[in-house]
């Protein structure tokens, strides 16, 4: 997709969401984990996305797939990489390298119940961005990263959790 088809869906959807507020909240679409085997998950969409989760052998685990927490790096880095992309478009900033890295760092005693001091969540993130575009000057490079790292569903998220809850059912 293009820039201008990018920036013209964005303007579109800001439109709507203007005109009926009502229509930006809404329920995002689920995604459910199922174990298949050892530590092994696969894991579904409601309209067919699919992913697989394993641990490595040093955990349990058959290292059949990517560990959950990759996946949380992954979608940290992707949804910061989507929030930048969509602003260069809206900007009209055609940029020619993106990529968005991001490293965590664990304790995993936290997580295999060793010390109730430590925690079982990554202790830490770090993202990192390499971008450049024709003829863009580095102020406007970075002002457009700040604007995607405060804009990443995923990192505001991250920065500032939801509510969270579960529901048991026992078959």
């Amino acid at each position: 997709m293009s820039n201008l088809s990018i920036r013209e869906a964005l303007e579109q959807m800001k439109r709507v969401f203007q005109e009926r507020p009502e229509e930006a909240r809404r329920k995002a679409a689920s995604a459910t984990a199922t174990l298949v085997g050892g530590l092994q998950c696969q894991i579904t969409g409601p309209t067919g996305e699919k992913a697989q989760s394993d641990v490595p052998p040093a955990l349990g685990g058959g290292g059949l797939g990517a560990n959950p927490g990759w996946f949380l790096r992954a979608s940290l880095a992707s949804c910061t990489a989507t929030a930048i992309a969509m602003r260069a478009a809206m900007l009209g900033i055609q940029l020619k390298t993106l990529e968005v890295t991001v490293e965590s760092e664990s304790d995993h005693r936290g997580f295999l119940d060793m010390d109730d001091s430590i925690p079982a969540a990554m202790l830490s993130l770090h993202t990192h961005v390499k971008i450049g575009a024709e003829g863009a000057a580095t102020v406007p490079l970075r002002e457009l990263v700040e604007w995607g790292e405060r804009h990443s569903v995923v990192g505001c998220t991250i920065r500032r959790p939801p509510t969270l809850s579960v529901d048991i059912e026992i078959v």
